[in-house]
């Protein structure tokens, strides 16, 4: 049938009036939910006490990590049965985290001024801004930034309100009268509990911006969620949500904390930790907020830490290689490191994840694309195929995957995931 001459029955005026109907609720989701983000997620965040951290202590945690695991797990086979990962993985994973230990063993620095930190007197916490400005300089020039880097200052919370902005100004003042600042910056609000804290964030991000001549938007901030009010509020409304609609063009991440939302939830210090039930309703929460906002998640810590002797190690190692495999099955693809033992089993498992995933994504991805044989198991929704494009960038992003194998398995190069991960048209 000829569609110019096919009858319909709405009235244009209709069509008309619907659209502009929904012309404001257009705007809303194209303002808050832009779709997920395809650049580069960091799999991890180290914390430092700002206190603690040089120009080298980057490359100094990787050296502390490859000691260790020269020290207990010095060969594949050991590193493999240790950690259960599958033996025809062994050499492949073991070769990744010692290669990425020497290259790049932080992705992510959190200078921290918080809990890390603890209340000093101002002039001691002054000359910490000043001093940890000027290191993060020195690194960046020496070449021993992580890609990553950031700070975590004290709360908006009335007692510590006037500390946590002075020590950011300072910081953020120190940093650009030494050049650009870096690109990411990552600033990070804890123990946020209602969204009018995010909202006074944002004006701060635009008051130093219009001081410093600085683009609108440049600052972006990622929000803590260690208090029970930031998941369910006074009203019994779900509070995450609020939070990132208080400054949707400047959340960037949500980040859990462990330790502070258990304690809120009178979880006993033997029990908390990030697979507790206490903590897995609080990230569903955060995850459903989070869904198309391009806010990414992160997980939280464990204070079980690979120290002492050889089966102690073991032991925490194996801890931590879980919670890691744990939170990538369920879609938390960051989550904080604490401690220089703790890089060689992040990296174990999210190599093993994403080397692991890698055949069957690329067969998925490669049917869609008709660049191997139909899927004759697995029928593939748009949405799917953004998911299998999301996972093999992240396992590039990360150093799991090689450029090259994702091509040949798939027929598509990066770009072509690119594409494919962004956000729907």
């Amino acid at each position: 049938m000829d569609q110019h001459r096919a009858r319909t029955s709405i009235p244009a005026a209709t069509r008309h009036e619907i659209a502009a109907s929904l012309a404001g609720a257009d705007a809303h989701l194209a303002r808050h939910y832009p779709g997920e983000r395809a650049t580069r997620q960091p799999v991890h965040t180290v914390y430092v006490p700002a206190d603690r951290f040089t120009p080298g202590t980057a490359p100094a945690w990787g050296t502390a990590a490859l000691a260790l695991l020269d020290t207990h797990a010095p060969d594949p086979a050991t590193f493999a049965t240790v950690l259960g990962l599958p033996p025809h993985l062994a050499e492949e994973i073991h070769h990744r985290v010692r290669a990425k230990l020497t290259r790049e063993p932080v992705e992510d620095l959190r200078i921290d001024f918080e809990d890390g930190y603890g209340r000093r007197p101002d002039s001691e916490e002054d000359a910490a801004a000043l001093r940890a400005a000027a290191h993060l300089t020195t690194a960046r020039r020496q070449g021993t930034a992580p890609p990553g880097v950031g700070i975590r200052f004290k709360s908006l919370e009335a007692p510590v309100r006037d500390r946590a902005i002075r020590t950011l100004d300072l910081f953020l003042s120190a940093l650009l009268d030494a050049g650009p600042l870096p690109a990411p910056l990552r600033l990070t609000l804890p123990k946020v509990s209602h969204p009018d804290q995010v909202t006074a964030m944002a004006r701060l991000c635009d008051a130093f911006e219009t001081a410093t001549g600085l683009p609108a938007g440049r600052l972006t901030f990622e929000i803590q969620i260690e208090t029970t009010q930031a998941i369910v509020g006074a009203d019994g409304r779900a509070t995450v949500a609020r939070l990132i609609a208080a400054a949707p063009t400047r959340v960037e991440a949500l980040h859990y904390g462990t330790f502070d939302y258990s304690a809120a939830c009178s979880v006993g210090a033997a029990h908390q930790a990030p697979d507790h039930p206490a903590a897995d309703h609080a990230k569903a929460v955060m995850q459903a907020a989070a869904a198309g906002t391009g806010v990414r998640l992160s997980d939280g810590s464990t204070n079980l830490l690979p120290t002492g002797d050889t089966a102690q190690v073991h032991h925490a190692w194996r801890h931590h290689h879980a919670l890691v495999a744990r939170s990538l099955a369920r879609a938390y693809y960051q989550g904080w490191d604490m401690h220089p033992g703790q890089l060689p089993t992040r990296y174990a498992a999210v190599y093993a994840f994403y080397r692991q995933g890698l055949p069957d994504a690329a067969r998925r991805l490669a049917a869609h694309l008709g660049a191997g044989p139909g899927n004759t198991t697995v029928l593939d929704e748009p949405a799917t195929v953004r998911a299998l494009a999301g996972f093999l960038l992240r396992g590039l992003h990360c150093g799991a995957l090689d450029p090259e194998e994702i091509t040949t398995a798939t027929g598509a190069g990066p770009d072509t995931l690119h594409t494919l991960a962004g956000p729907p048209h």
